[in-house]
């Protein structure tokens, strides 16, 4: 709209302000706007809440001289106005047939299963329910939750140290699949202050309980307009253009361990989570204990107060919920179990070879081939500073480049850590997915007791094998007939092959000779589109997910690049859940009858045994072989294309050769991995 009324406004001074300079029409330099321009703008309902400040200072007692100079300096907080926040979020038009108006219970219609899946199917949803509904002013009205998070945040470490503690909002009877796709609704409604001083002063007790004072007292400011909301409804048109009484509660903080210390105001290394606590016990506690009494046997700071005190239906202690890229991806995944194999190695092989062993595992990072969605390490993991992408996404190939040089104790390790973190982020949680996660979680600290022993040297390493292939030559023409195509792939049964696909697509019921049906011109393509349901991976607001497959002789300018899929073969019985793995050597489509036949030629894997690998919990293929262990390939028909599939090979406990990389990789080994950690979907389609 503010488009549209600039562009209206310079066409009027196109028509009525321009001079004439010979014969060119040059614009006058008087472009100051109207002031109806500036108005309409102005009242323009929709458009980002005003940002607002207070500030902070020190009031307690001070020295009489020779006071900390932080005593006397002032900290700026900036907001917005939460209740204009959550206001533009319930009236958006875009979140109309994707929002729950009131606590629901799912359950399976064979055997009444337990489902969860949006926030408000949750036990703790319809616990706020029940207590809205004990008070005749507030019955019936619509519960709003409001979801907070925040985490102090460097934005450069070159222009200075610059630090920024930011505030996140979120309702969340807005579903799942939503927030998943990106689409506003989550807000950041303030920035905190982070009071510095100097080194000499900054472990004084009194300067770090006027920080944690400050946080909690900034917190309760910044949410003071939304107060009344909580106890008096009001009415609120939503997005949808009805009208809702609505009532507020404060829902659960998302909070890496040092905000989660910060926020229940317990000591460092205590767990906010283990601890039976709640608001009334603390305030129990307070009442009888003295405040080292409270400090050494309960882990709790008993001078400070939670800012959910001044709210009501709100305790802290039960609002805690785990932050899983901080908690689980960058510190249990980076800063323990990967920091813990270093340490391992490190004392198993000295210094020296384990320098040599770091190499190859770096080397097998780099070697895995490419895939959709998938970064690239071509350093390994020797990056200086972690990102938490970067942790995600090495996290999906770690377990195959480590296996060989470790126990097979560690590997379950990691095994078990993996299927934790991929179970607890699908779509939809039932009662089974509840016992999974208990399983995984007991598996994980039964295996990682091993970082624990002193002998190490007991544990024997698996067994692999690293074979090498020949690479194919790079072409880079397309091929236009069958046997250019027959050429190019270097597959002399291709054009016998393609006669019967298409026999079998037009007279799956003939008897006759499948060779005499004649195939002219081909086109051929470098990729495809599969589109998939996904919703527990980044999608878009129906779950549906969209992945290019490749099959190209030169990808950019460097290698050829041909990709793997899952193809259905019709039977759950078969395969990985009624799927067969694949490699794509061409897409090709041609004309037969006036009807189009896109197809694709494919190399097939066999499946090792009738069960993942116990150790990593990853499927195994081998390359398929027919007489005189020659390839075997095939035509199928690209509808019987599922997805994409990564593949990881089985380095064994060789060390990789220099010349492997992730172009070749498919090529220079005979058994692979079926990638289940590549994203959520594969995990749940290949475990």
């Amino acid at each position: 709209m503010v488009i549209f009324l600039m562009m209206v406004h310079c066409q009027q001074l196109a028509n009525l302000d321009l001079q004439m300079t010979g014969h060119r029409f040059v614009p006058a330099l008087n472009l100051k706007p109207p002031i109806y321009l500036y108005a309409t703008i102005d009242a323009i309902p929709l458009g980002e809440v005003k940002w607002e400040s207070f500030s902070c200072s020190y009031t307690g007692k001070k020295p009489e001289s020779n006071y900390p100079p932080w005593m006397d300096e002032s900290y700026d907080v900036w907001y917005q106005d939460l209740h204009q926040v959550v206001h533009n979020m319930l009236t958006n038009p875009d979140f109309v047939h994707e929002m729950d108006f009131r606590p629901y219970w799912e359950y399976s219609t064979k055997g009444e299963e337990h489902h969860y899946r949006d926030f408000m199917s949750a036990d703790w949803a319809w616990d706020q329910a029940d207590k809205i509904s004990k008070d005749p002013d507030t019955i019936g009205a619509t519960f709003v939750p409001v979801i907070l998070g925040s985490d102090k945040t460097t934005v450069s470490i070159g222009t200075g140290n610059n630090e920024y503690y930011p505030l996140y909002l979120s309702i969340r009877n807005i579903h799942n699949n939503v927030q998943r796709a990106h689409q506003n609704t989550v807000a950041v409604i303030g920035f905190l202050a982070m009071p510095k001083t100097t080194k000499e002063h900054a472990s004084d007790p009194c300067f770090r309980k006027f920080c944690r004072q400050l946080f909690h007292s900034s917190l309760s400011k910044i949410l003071e307009r939304l107060r009344p909301g909580m106890t008096k409804p009001e009415v609120v048109k939503f997005g949808d253009g009805h009208f809702h009484r609505v009532i507020y509660g404060l829902g659960p903080y998302i909070a890496d361990y040092e905000e989660q210390v910060l926020l229940t105001c317990i000591v460092h290394f205590w767990c906010p989570c283990a601890l039976p606590q709640c608001r009334e016990y603390i305030e129990e506690l307070v009442d009888v204990g003295t405040y080292l009494e409270l400090w050494d046997e309960f882990g709790v700071v008993a001078d400070l107060i939670p800012f959910t005190n001044s709210f009501p239906h709100t305790d802290i202690c039960q609002l805690i919920a785990p932050d899983i890229l901080h908690q689980l991806i960058k510190g249990t995944f980076k800063d323990h179990l990967v920091d813990w194999v270093h340490k391992y190695l490190l004392r198993m092989h000295g210094t020296r070879e384990v320098q040599r062993i770091l190499d190859d595992i770096d080397h097998r990072i780099t070697a895995v081939a490419s895939f959709a969605g998938l970064r690239h390490f071509p350093q390994g993991r020797g990056f200086k500073q972690w990102t938490g992408d970067d942790s995600k996404a090495l996290m999906k190939v770690y377990i195959a480049a480590i296996e060989g040089h470790i126990p097979v104790e560690i590997v379950h390790t990691f095994r078990a850590f993996l299927e934790f973190c991929y179970i607890v982020r699908q779509n939809t949680i039932t009662e089974g997915t509840l016992e999974k996660i208990h399983d995984a979680v007991t598996r994980f600290h039964h295996y990682c007791k091993i970082f624990l022993k002193i002998d190490f040297t007991s544990h024997g390493m698996l067994n692999g094998t690293c074979l090498s292939a020949a690479l194919k030559a790079l072409q880079t023409k397309c091929a236009r007939t069958v046997l250019a195509l027959t050429e190019e792939l270097n597959i002399p049964c291709l054009p016998e092959m393609i006669c019967h696909f298409l026999f079998q697509q037009t007279r799956p019921d003939d008897p006759r000779d499948a060779s005499e049906i004649p195939i002219g011109k081909i086109s051929v393509f470098n990729s495809a589109c599969s589109r998939f349901y996904a919703p527990s991976d980044l999608s878009g607001i129906g779950g549906m997910r969209i992945e290019h497959i490749h099959a190209c002789p030169v990808w950019r300018n460097e290698a050829p690049h041909y990709d793997c899929v899952f193809v259905n073969v019709g039977s759950e019985d078969v395969g990985i859940q009624g799927l067969e793995v694949v490699r794509i050597c061409a897409f090709f489509s041609f004309n037969y009858g006036g009807t189009t036949y896109p197809c694709a030629v494919v190399r097939w894997f066999n499946i090792v045994g009738d069960l993942p690998d116990e150790d990593t919990g990853m499927w195994m293929v081998c390359l398929a072989c027919g007489a005189n262990n020659a390839p075997l390939y095939n035509i199928i028909h690209v509808d019987s294309i599922y997805r994409a599939a990564h593949l990881i090979p089985v380095y064994g406990r060789h060390f990789l050769h220099p010349s492997i990389n992730l172009h070749n990789s498919y090529d220079s080994f005979w058994t692979f991995y079926v990638n289940k950690y590549a994203d959520h979907h594969a995990f749940e389609l290949a475990s």
